[in-house]
């Protein structure tokens, strides 16, 4: 089952396919990946101040507005558990240290720093207690970002959208002093590439190296310059990519999984590692509009963008309406399963006003405040 909206096509999840396009003979093409926004002044040299500034700020407004941005300064990423992260942050936690917030005593043993004894309390029991204080923490944030060919789809792309959630949950969480990781999926160095190739994907890959590690709001324009340099090809590896991001994680946190969950293998796996790892999981399923309301018909031939492989079908009135049931059991089930689990499950198509996935819906289930 299966639909075509003008230039591209898009398969029914049961049978595992993806999407692909069509140039103007009918024929299978191959997918536009064009940046939108306008790119800096060409007059400009390379690396003068002038020019460094207007790309600094052509990376961040294809992004995220500056508007949003101030928005986004305002929020917190909000943890269900207290940091359990070894480094500072700005995060409470259950680890004793040295801070400004008290949170208990304890009876003075032989050896301990006489500069927190509680002379107050002496004065009044004639014993020695010990003031203890709460060790604030990093909240380590780690995004799962699916740069498969499936996510090329839609208009706008589904992975500009996820790139643009990607970029700000990444800001909330630099703002907030916590770390945070991108693992982009699949991974480019285990794609066959020859050197001329791996040569034209070098500034990608330093880009994927860079956003595995990212922490301090000082840190964030560089954050979205990376960001800006991934690009989406490839098949999906969806339930690898979460399982060995979930053995991998030093710490567990919060994790934002951003994915049109189109994998013919499924996401039980993959999610079912990190819920058991402990991370606090929000999923956000992307999809385009064409896939959620399509209105095409007659006969397609239709292949799929990640494999190649391809199909001849026809396309009714009745394929139509039994298309769109079957998209709303594959959502309903997702939502299930991620409410089975502790998981919060948000579903955004990608021409989704950002502020209302970003400002409404993520606030009102409390991933962040």
């Amino acid at each position: 089952m299966a639909f075509w909206t003008g230039s591209k096509f898009c398969l029914v999840f049961n049978i595992g396919w993806s999407t692909c396009s069509r140039n103007g003979n009918g024929e299978p093409g191959r997918e536009r990946s064009s940046r939108r926004g306008v790119a800096p002044p060409r007059h400009l040299k390379p690396g003068s101040p002038g020019r460094r500034l207007t790309e600094d700020r052509f990376a961040v407004q294809t992004l995220l507005t500056p508007e949003l941005l101030r928005r986004l300064e305002q929020f917190q990423l909000l943890a269900r558990r207290r940091a359990k992260s070894s480094l500072k942050g700005e995060r409470r936690s259950k680890a004793r240290g040295q801070s400004v917030e008290f949170a208990d005593y304890r009876n003075y043993v032989a050896g301990d720093d006489f500069r927190y004894l509680d002379w107050n309390l002496y004065g009044r029991l004639d014993r020695l207690f010990l003031k203890l204080y709460e060790e604030e923490r990093e909240l380590p944030v780690t995004v799962f970002l699916d740069a498969s060919e499936s996510m090329t789809f839609g208009e706008p792309r589904k992975f500009d959208f996820a790139r643009q959630v990607a970029a700000a949950a990444g800001y909330v969480a630099l703002c907030g002093f916590d770390r945070v990781s991108v693992v982009v999926f699949p991974d480019l160095l285990e794609q066959p590439m020859d050197e001329s190739e791996l040569k034209a994907r070098a500034q990608e890959l330093a880009a994927r190296a860079a956003l595995r590690s990212v922490r301090g709001r000082k840190s964030a324009l560089q954050f979205f310059q990376n960001l800006n340099q991934l690009a989406a090809r490839g098949a999906t590896e969806f339930n690898e990519a979460l399982r060995r991001g979930a053995l991998q994680a030093r710490q567990t946190g919060v994790a934002v999984v951003l994915s049109d969950f189109l994998d013919p293998a499924g996401y039980e796996s993959g999610l079912g590692a990190l819920v058991g790892r402990g991370f606090q999981v929000n999923a956000v399923q992307i999809l385009a509009p064409e896939e959620l309301n399509p209105t095409a018909y007659g006969d397609l031939r239709l292949i799929d963008s990640e494999t190649g492989a391809h199909q001849e079908v026809t396309f009714g009135k009745y394929r139509l309406r039994a298309y769109k049931q079957t998209v709303q059991k594959f959502c309903q089930r997702l939502r299930e399963y991620c409410a089975g689990r502790g998981c919060n499950f948000f579903l955004a198509t990608s021409d989704t006003p950002l502020e209302e996935l970003l400002l409404k819906q993520l606030r009102q289930a409390e991933v962040w405040g």
